[in-house]
C-alpha cells in the first residue's frame, strides 16, 4: 500500500462524514464540500491503486528476467 492509497481513502472517508453531516443538519454547502472531498479522495486512491499495480508488474517482469 502506498501513501496515495492511504491518503485518498482517508480523504474519501472525511468527505463522506461531511456529506452525511451536511444532510443531517440541512447544510447544503457542507454536503457539497463533502461530496467534492469524497470524489477527490476516491480519485487519489484510484491513482494509488494504479501506481501499485504498475510497480507490481515491473517487479514481476524483473523477477522473470532474472530467472
Amino acid at each position: 500500500m502506498n501513501k496515495d492509497q492511504v491518503k485518498g481513502r482517508m480523504k474519501e472517508g472525511k468527505g463522506k462524514v461531511k456529506e452525511v453531516a451536511g444532510k443531517v443538519v440541512g447544510n447544503k454547502s457542507l454536503e457539497t464540500k463533502g461530496k467534492v472531498e469524497k470524489t477527490a479522495g476516491k480519485a487519489q486512491a484510484t491513482y494509488g491503486d494504479i501506481k501499485e499495480d504498475i510497480e507490481d508488474t515491473i517487479e514481476d517482469a524483473e523477477d522473470d528476467l532474472n530467472r
